[in-house]
């Protein structure tokens, strides 16, 4: 089971802020470059699928994460300094982020503090999947980039910034996702829309600290999702189905804004009514953006996405029972997505949130109320196995 220290790491990237030297119209934080990140790198992934290359999904979503740690254990430090230190010391700033989070996941199934550490100091290990990283990142960034460029042109040296990231881009164009999105056409689009995310704040009127922003929570429900998969003994598909069902499930509300759960659950079957109109936004905005062979899967994530579900003989059978999913739909075959605990990690997500600020001393009664009502809903939960009350106690 992953430790406090983890999710205390996660949650700082929330708190380090990006391009804080230039003039920023927006708050840019790691977190939210981060999710950004991950979803550029499930884009490129799929035209890389598409295009039959060889790579392996579970090696890309780790390594996301992998990066995301060793982003956050380094803090915030210039791209040029990070990169000269890489690259004149390298192997022990890796030891160091290893040696800073090796206790706080010693104890994750699945062999994930091995990987992690062949990750950093084997530089043959997950290779193609460093790289569609690598492209995704400086996608992210030049994402970013775009925002801040007008109003910082009178910057020494942000021409030499721009065109070094433009020239960073280039040695991925081989890559045929990374091409598709320089063309700024459906594919840019989408990552786009999932960028603007982003700039949606969760707990919309209830001040906290540290802010979340949608995309960013997203990610966080994504990572909890497959951390808790690994306790489950998840098989490869059903990993990957969790991670990217928690990375999208919030996605529809690019188009209906962050509807807090108490303004859905004020008037009878208004909760519906939100869904039915997710459903047909997603339809005419979302999906078309998106290349036809990959709409399915987004569907598959996006719809009734806190319900188990898997696929057999090509339909998807909902409201399958945790005990099933664990024991008889555990396989490839079944391409199985637990919805049930993609939902408690996003009331885990949730509860912390508010506990947090907390802590730091921003005690709305919207904030306490929140916080005991998920407690008291969720604290004991064990679902497929995972004893979750540990993971609420250590916030509580």
């Amino acid at each position: 089971m992953m430790k406090k220290g983890v999710l205390e790491k996660i949650y700082a990237a929330a708190s380090i802020q990006r391009w804080n030297d230039h003039v920023r119209p927006v708050e840019l934080t790691e977190l939210d470059k981060q999710a950004h990140k991950l979803v550029i790198a499930y884009i490129i992934g799929k035209f890389e699928e598409l295009h039959h290359q060889d790579f392996n999904w579970l090696l890309l979503i780790e390594g996301g994460i992998f990066e995301f740690l060793h982003r956050v254990v380094l803090t915030d430090i210039k791209p040029p300094v990070f990169h000269k230190m890489m690259e004149k010391k390298g192997r022990e700033l890796n030891e160091y982020v290893f040696t800073s989070i090796e206790p706080d996941i010693s104890d994750i199934k699945g062999g994930f503090k091995e990987r992690f550490f062949k990750f950093l100091f084997d530089p043959h290990y997950a290779f193609t999947e460093k790289r569609i990283l690598s492209a995704a990142h400086y996608l992210a960034t030049n994402w970013e980039f775009r925002i801040l460029y007008q109003l910082n042109r009178f910057f020494k040296g942000i021409e030499r910034t721009k065109e070094e990231i433009e020239n960073q881009l280039e040695d991925y164009y081989d890559l045929i996702g990374v091409q598709l999105i320089s063309l700024q056409k459906k594919s840019f689009g989408f990552i786009d829309l999932c960028g603007q995310l982003r700039f949606q704040k969760r707990w919309s009127g209830t001040p906290r600290v540290p802010l979340t922003s949608v995309l960013g929570h997203m990610l966080i429900v994504a990572v909890l999702s497959l951390l808790c998969s690994f306790e489950a003994d998840a098989c490869e598909k059903r990993l990957y189905n969790n991670f990217y069902a928690g990375l999208y499930h919030d996605l529809p509300e690019v188009l209906t804004r962050d509807i807090i759960s108490p303004v859905k659950r004020s008037v009878s079957g208004l909760e519906i009514i939100i869904k039915e109109y997710e459903k047909k936004q997603a339809e005419e905005v979302l999906l078309p953006l998106i290349h036809p062979q990959v709409r399915e899967e987004i569907m598959y994530f996006t719809e009734d996405e806190f319900v188990n579900k898997i696929k057999d003989n090509g339909k998807v059978l909902k409201g399958i029972s945790d005990e099933e999913m664990s024991k008889r739909y555990n396989k490839e075959e079944y391409s199985p997505l637990d919805g049930s605990i993609i939902k408690i990690c996003d009331e885990l997500a949730a509860f912390i949130e508010a506990r947090l600020s907390i802590q730091y001393g921003i005690r709305s009664p919207s904030l306490l109320e929140a916080a005991e009502q998920i407690y008291g809903s969720y604290g004991g939960k064990r679902i497929g196995g995972i004893d979750f009350g540990v993971l609420f106690d250590y916030f509580k």
